[in-house]
């Protein structure tokens, strides 16, 4: 009887093996996301370039060398990789749910008499006597078996859940991985521009020495006033004291190279220290459309993963409304000798049904708060897609405004050049006063100070549109963690990632 109610339970049950309850995840499309047809500034859409080594575009073999090592050497990235191995744990810890769940046991006992109690046994030459019965032993092997039924499909929906964050996770992975590229290569270009910076400073100082030898003389000769030496006195002391502020400025970007490939600040100075110009990148940049860098930046990837595994997380909440089944069994046996172990089987079966039925509307409540998460992600996805085009906006102007004033600076520096030559070589002669050398002199040192930050400002530029673009990482499989027992420092690659949205 008791059978055949069992299998009539479990029969029952069967067909709802395949309900799942909650939402099904869907992609969206642009359209609800947002994301334009084309950048609201003017942009080189031709189709956009592999960026995966956007570094290999700089001409300078250092920049490219430290660039390329942050996937091993430096430690938010190796950090991330660890919050990548524990969301690959979580998802086979998830997965297991799907399983049964056995466990095993084993015992031995020994029972002995401390005091009386005797035995009568008979010898095998036939002789009967009596000893004392000192102890007995006792042997059990035991095993226990548990399932839970996924009626509603609540644990395949928190199966979906791990799989969507730990994809997330790879993303988060290759969002660090970028960004501390192009940290590195930020730092890099502000030591050069600061190499540079000093090269004008200390060029200055060379002629403006000159310029109060001559102040000098002119002076002792009674054709100026001692006023002539002292503003070339005080010219120059401004221009040394600059000198010590760059070489802060030049300290600190060598310093944060070192720690961002996970060496001591001051690891990479004798390798920095040649003086180079700082690099140039190509001329143009095929940046596409919007919804193709979309489909390149982890950060969207990861804010659209995030949303998907928020949608599962109701499944499973209203799973917790519906019925639950759990199988249960056992199987044990015992005997007083080790080799009697097997004569005597003894097994179980359970199956339980359980249902809620009041919780203060707790259950309910948490239907409604995944729900209200998954309204979040939908909208920190938004949030998301908004700040990596806002991104890419701000890089492609700053690009070209940073052009722009390169070719100004350059013809400043010409025409200030020519001043100081004219103004140094009147004042010689006596034909103008230190006032107008002085200002022509500042307006040289201005202008190739500009030259160099224009320069400067350029090369960042750059290297923030290829970061803004999603470049840096192949983002044609998802990372995932590496193998187990592998050492740290690099990721493996999984599956071809899903569109983060889907087309209007």
């Amino acid at each position: 009887m008791s059978r055949s109610l069992l299998i009539l339970l479990l029969s029952a049950t069967v067909p709802l093996a395949g309900c799942t309850v909650g939402p099904d995840y869907r992609p969206k499309t642009a359209d609800a996301l947002g994301v334009p047809d084309a950048y609201s500034v003017p942009a080189d859409a031709a189709a956009r370039e592999d960026l995966t080594q956007w570094w290999t575009r700089f001409d300078d073999p250092l920049l490219q060398r430290l660039v390329a090592s942050a996937a091993t050497t430096n430690l938010d990235v190796a950090q991330a990789i660890t919050r990548l191995r524990q969301a690959r744990e979580s998802l086979v810890q998830a997965r297991a749910d799907l399983l049964p769940g056995v466990s095993g046991s084993a015992g031995y006992s020994r029972n002995i008499n401390i005091a009386g109690g005797t035995s009568r046994v008979t010898l095998p030459d036939g002789t009967v006597t009596d000893i004392s019965r000192s102890s007995n032993d006792s042997f059990s092997i035991g095993a226990d078996a548990s399932y839970q039924a996924d009626l509603f499909g609540g644990i395949r929906r928190g199966v979906e859940s791990s799989r969507a964050t730990y994809q997330a996770s790879g993303y988060n992975y290759a969002s660090v991985l970028i960004s501390t590229q192009g940290e590195i290569a930020r730092n890099y270009m502000l030591a050069r521009q600061a190499q540079a910076n000093l090269a004008n400073a200390r060029a200055a100082l060379g002629i403006q020495d000159e310029n109060l030898q001559i102040a000098g003389w002119r002076v002792q000769a009674g054709l100026v006033s001692s006023l002539d030496q002292e503003q070339a006195r005080a010219s120059r002391a401004q221009t040394a004291a600059s000198v010590p502020s760059i070489e802060a400025s030049y300290n600190s970007a060598v310093g944060r190279l070192g720690v961002l490939t996970g060496q001591a600040p001051g690891a990479l100075k004798a390798e920095m220290e040649a003086t180079r110009p700082i690099p140039r990148g190509p001329d143009a940049v095929g940046v596409g459309i919007p919804a193709e860098a979309l489909r390149q930046r982890p950060d969207v990837l990861a804010a659209e993963r995030n949303l998907a595994a928020a949608t599962a997380q109701i499944g499973v909440a209203k799973a917790q409304l519906y019925p639950a089944l759990r199988i249960t069994g056992s199987l044990d046996t015992n005997a007083t000798a080790l080799s009697h172990i097997g004569d005597v089987i003894t097994g179980g079966l359970f199956a339980g049904l359980s249902q809620l039925i009041f919780d203060a509307g707790r259950a309910r409540a948490q239907v409604r708060s995944s729900e209200a998460a998954a309204d979040g992600a939908l909208l920190a996805y938004k949030g998301t897609v908004l700040a990596a085009l806002e991104d890419v906006e701000n890089a492609i102007f700053a690009l070209r405004t940073a052009r722009e004033r390169e070719r100004e600076y350059t013809v400043a520096l010409d025409a200030a050049n020519s001043t100081a030559i004219l103004s140094r070589s009147q004042y010689q002669a006596g034909l103008t006063d230190f006032t107008t050398l002085n200002q022509a002199e500042s307006a040289l040192l201005s202008a190739r100070n500009g030259l160099v930050q224009a320069q400067a400002d350029q090369a960042t530029a750059l290297v923030q549109l290829y970061v803004a673009l999603g470049g840096g990482w192949d983002s044609t499989t998802i990372p995932e963690a590496p193998p187990r027992g592998s050492p740290p420092g690099a990721v493996a690659t999984g599956t071809p990632p899903s569109p983060p949205l889907q087309d209007r």
